[in-house]
């Protein structure tokens, strides 16, 4: 096992900010992983894993302590147990550190449905079950059949099924319950060979049907060729050389209110806010979902502002950027002083306190 000393983990995130790792290993084995963990065990250290950095905002200050950088590779496939009622399906096996998108080009030339509207989603796989990813109707927690996971607490590795993962929006018990407990080694993913691409989003259709024949059905590639044009539309595909590609992508999530709440917000504003449902509340009561954009332009912050070297993209409101290059752009600090900034005045706005979507990493 090779421990590097003072890594400097900007580079290593798609926000570009941080300071360094007081030691950061790069686990390429699940054995690697076990004896990294027992090593910052024996020093007392707080241990960090890192995937794709896609979903981070690293202190100025960095870490101090293990930063474990899962770096697993490798793609199997094999038939997946029938389910009775359910049309054959396939078990596409990925180790945590294989880029996301190659689990979808995968997909995709095998026709296999499930992930479509997931496409351009940047990182890796070990973090699509902990965020529980989601984009344009799909949720990863649809198709995960098994996560399997190095148990901290126990010492030993572990196999998950969807239902024991905990999953709800954007949650899983990996980034709630169990916080710290759980290094995910591999994901295996459930998808149906032949089976139609979700099509729930109006955003997604019309981006459909603007470049395609008057009732033919699109294909699984067109879906998901469709999502990244409308994800590099607002700034959300990783592009270099792209100033609005340095984000962690949607810095908020979409707040979740009861319908009592959102009549007062409409009420307030003097418009019906965009909504979409969200299904029954802790009170079982009928709840809705707000776009964190919509309420982020109407408390004052519109695309493009800026705060010192912190910015909102100038094509997608949710997405905060680090304008300039590495070394000669924001800090980590300004990055939180606008996001303070906004939430602040959309609880004022609202009364609604909008839930950061990123990681903080480090003493802020």
């Amino acid at each position: 096992m090779h421990v590097e000393e003072n890594k400097l983990l900007a580079p290593l995130t798609t926000f570009g900010v941080g300071g360094p790792a007081r030691w950061l290993v790069e686990a390429a084995t699940e054995e690697d992983i076990v004896e990294a963990a027992a090593w910052a065990r024996e020093r007392g250290l707080t241990l960090f894993v890192l995937g794709g950095g896609s979903n981070l905002v690293v202190s100025d200050a960095g870490f101090d302590g293990l930063v474990l950088h899962v770096a697993l590779r490798g793609l199997s496939i094999s038939d997946a147990p029938p389910v009775p009622g359910q049309p054959p399906q396939r078990i596409l096996r990925a180790a945590a550190g294989e880029p996301w998108d190659h689990c979808i080009e995968q997909s995709l030339k095998a026709s296999w449905a499930g992930i479509e509207c997931l496409a351009g989603i940047p990182g890796t796989v070990g973090g699509t079950p902990v965020q529980n990813v989601g984009a344009y109707g799909q949720e990863v927690s649809s198709v995960v059949d098994c996560v399997r996971a190095f148990d901290l607490a126990e010492r030993a590795f572990v196999e998950l099924s969807a239902a024991e993962c905990g999953f709800s929006y954007r949650r899983s018990r990996f980034n709630s319950t169990d916080r710290g407990r759980f290094i995910v080694t591999r994901v295996d993913y459930r998808l149906t060979p032949g089976g139609a691409p979700t099509l729930g989003y109006p955003e997604v259709l019309r981006a459909i049907e603007s470049g395609h024949p008057a009732g033919a059905s699109p294909t699984l590639a067109e879906v998901a060729a469709a999502v990244r044009h409308i994800r590099q539309s607002k700034g959300m595909l990783i592009v270099p050389g792209d100033p609005d590609c340095r984000s962690a992508g949607s810095f908020f999530k979409n707040p979740i209110v009861s319908r009592e709440h959102f009549q007062q917000i409409a009420a307030d504003s003097g418009m019906e806010p965009p909504h979409f449902p969200a299904g029954a509340g802790p009170d079982h009561a009928e709840s809705l979902k707000i776009p964190a954009a919509w309420l982020i332009e109407q408390a004052g912050f519109s695309k493009g502002y800026r705060l010192g070297n912190a910015g909102i993209s100038k094509r997608h409101t949710l997405a905060l950027v680090n304008l300039g290059s590495d070394g000669l752009g924001a800090t980590a600090a300004e990055i939180l002083a606008l996001a303070n900034k906004i939430a602040a005045a959309v609880e004022n706005r609202f009364g609604i306190q909008l839930e950061r979507e990123p990681v903080l990493v480090g003493s802020q």
